[in-house]
């Protein structure tokens, strides 16, 4: 087997332990302010601060290094209220009573419904797919692994990365979401993951209480 290339690993600086700790807390201060929005005002955000997420976002591991995933980006008003017209087509149905009961009970601290307008009014939809099939290169088709995985994490980094740049985001999942292969273009072999919905909170924009709860470190984290 033919030795695979490589470069040399790029030390990070050197820091004290101190430093470490003093880095660590700050980026999660920052990220225990994130919250999501779901009133939204039309205040422009510039296209440049959504390429630098997205190219932050494809920084992610991902299986193989396939990095399998593609970000559909929405400006124009005619998709954006197509994307809102699906959308709220499938959340009728959900809180119609398609989601179950323990379901929207689980949804009632927050105060979701099935109306969507932000879709209409953020200046940015990000309609985030997975790839079941692609490569590292342009034109492969080869099978991707841990699509699911892969995708989440570099979610999880466009997010940080736009409430660094200080944008409002909310992470929207209607359910199915194949209509969005059709509205954004894309092959029938990626799957829909989220839209990202991504702007300036409205000056009257509230956070449920409920929203804000979160688990302390003994409830998520065990040492062994």
């Amino acid at each position: 087997m033919t030795e695979a290339p490589t470069i040399p690993w790029k030390p990070y600086p050197d820091l004290s332990d101190d430093d470490r700790l003093a880095a660590v807390e700050a980026l999660r201060v920052s990220l225990a302010t994130r919250r999501t929005c779901r009133a939204f005002s039309d205040r422009p955000v510039p296209r440049a601060i959504l390429e630098s997420a997205i190219l932050a976002a494809g920084s992610a591991p991902s299986g193989a290094n396939h990095q399998p995933w593609h970000f559909a980006v929405i400006a124009s008003p005619d998709l954006k209220h197509a994307v809102r017209t699906g959308a709220e087509a499938e959340e009728r149905e959900f809180y119609a009573g398609k989601a179950g009961q323990e379901w929207l009970e689980a949804l009632a601290p927050i105060g979701t419904d099935a109306d969507k307008s932000y879709l209409d009014i953020a200046p940015w939809l990000i309609v985030i797919f997975g790839q079941r099939r692609g490569g590292p290169n342009p034109g492969d088709d080869r099978q991707n692994y841990y699509v699911t995985e892969s995708v989440g994490i570099a979610t999880g980094l466009l997010l940080a990365t736009l409430h660094a740049a200080g944008v409002a985001t909310l992470t929207h999942t209607p359910n199915p979401m194949k209509f969005l292969n059709r509205l954004c273009n894309r092959p029938d072999s990626e799957k829909p993951m989220m839209i990202v919905v991504v702007g300036h909170a409205a000056d009257d924009a509230t956070i449920p209480v409920h929203a804000i709860k979160r688990k302390p470190l003994d409830a998520i984290a065990t040492w062994l």
